[in-house]
């Protein structure tokens, strides 16, 4: 059984400008992984990104929000380099990936989609076997064993080893679409509204699952959510996609926002408790 994480305190933020990536003191001390410098992103006469710039830092989780039609989903798909952007550039270290002409992004990353994508026809162990089987030259009897300890890590019993997608709940197709995201051990993950569609107890624990893993594991989490529990009880920054462009803070300054769109997003009744939880804390 896993352990409840306890939620890591938000670093202090720097006096920041109107708009654009804001960096805490401990941020300028932390290594870049995803690097995102002038993004554009335009569909005929649509402009959805407008020289975007973004950090992601090693180590951290990191959420994405915004509205209908602010590009969460277009912006992911620039990073994971399977939309080539109008211009800008985005680099993973030193490889710059919008140079590589709208190819995948590095075979290392792990991902998992909204509805888990699982491979219908393929059962739960083919499925977290597959990456291994097209990325490394494992030995199958390696690779059935190395599947099963990602069913394990990510909580999954055995027993569902030969179930097909069909035959699962939503909790076990979220959590297998996990463990085949880790199936080559990722040093980054990105997650599409991982807890969409769970009921709230499976959102906590799935919620807390990600935080033991991102801990163990040494991983870098990007997601895109609109879970507010989520985003409050595992990021440690917070990205909404706002006017074409990106606003990055801890949850603590994220909240305070001087933004129509972001106040409206966490200042209804639903962001209420958070906030009154955030103060509390700060207060402490």
């Amino acid at each position: 059984m896993l352990r409840r994480q306890a939620i890591r305190p938000p670093s202090q933020s720097l006096s920041r400008p109107k708009g654009g990536v804001h960096l805490t003191a401990e941020d300028k001390h932390r290594s870049k992984i995803i690097t995102v410098r002038n993004l554009v992103n335009r569909f005929g006469p649509q402009v959805v990104h407008d020289k975007l710039d973004l950090d992601i830092f090693h180590g951290e989780i990191l959420g994405i929000v915004g509205g209908s039609g602010t590009g969460k989903t277009v912006l992911l798909k620039s990073i994971l380099g399977l939309h080539k952007p109008t211009s800008g550039s985005i680099s993973f270290l030193s490889d710059e990936i919008t140079a590589n002409h709208g190819r995948t992004g590095p075979a290392t990353w792990g991902v998992l989609f909204q509805s888990g994508a699982l491979f219908s026809g393929l059962t739960v162990l083919e499925n977290i076997s597959a990456p291994l089987l097209e990325h490394t030259r494992i030995r199958r009897e390696t690779v059935k064993e190395l599947a099963m300890l990602k069913m394990r890590m990510v909580g999954l019993s055995l027993n569902a080893c030969h179930k097909y997608p069909s035959e699962l709940s939503g909790g076990m197709i979220k959590r297998a679409a996990l463990a085949r995201a880790l199936a080559i051990d990722p040093p980054i993950i990105f997650l599409d509204e991982p807890t969409s569609g769970l009921d709230p107890i499976a959102a906590e624990e799935f919620d807390e699952l990600i935080l033991y893993l991102k801990n163990h594991l040494d991983l870098t989490v990007v997601m895109i959510s609109h879970d507010l529990d989520s985003l409050f009880n595992t990021c440690d920054r917070i990205a909404v996609l706002v006017d074409k462009k990106i606003v990055v803070d801890t949850p603590h300054q994220i909240v305070e926002a001087n933004h129509p769109w972001i106040a409206r997003y966490f200042g209804g009744k639903r962001g209420h408790t958070h906030r009154q939880r955030i103060r509390e804390g700060t207060k402490e």
